[in-house]
């Protein structure tokens, strides 16, 4: 499982969430499929800035529930220790671990 933050094009709004698919989950923000298509959709928050895999679910839902009680600053803080200069992670380049 996987908890990951997306930010619009601005770098004003950030979306916390998890999948068990990334890859499937990040094309359904994209394309406004489902429920993933509401809030980000709504905002544009479909880039990748940062992830981090989780071993079970439950650990994932306590690991987003964490970080969206979090400040902006702190949030912002995590990112930047991951990927300090806040590029999009492209899914494409990525190996097939993850």
């Amino acid at each position: 499982m996987y908890v990951y933050i997306l930010i619009n094009p601005a770098h004003t709004v950030l979306y916390i969430g998890i999948a068990n698919d990334l890859q499937r989950r990040l094309y359904e923000h994209s394309n406004g499929l489902g429920d993933a298509g509401k809030f980000t959709g709504l905002y544009q928050t479909n880039l990748l800035i940062y992830f981090e895999l989780c071993s079970a679910p439950i650990q994932a839902i306590a690991r987003e529930k964490q970080l969206k009680g979090w400040t902006r600053a702190k949030k912002e803080a995590l990112i930047a220790v991951f990927n300090p200069t806040w590029t999009t992670i492209d899914p494409a380049t990525w190996s097939d671990d993850l």
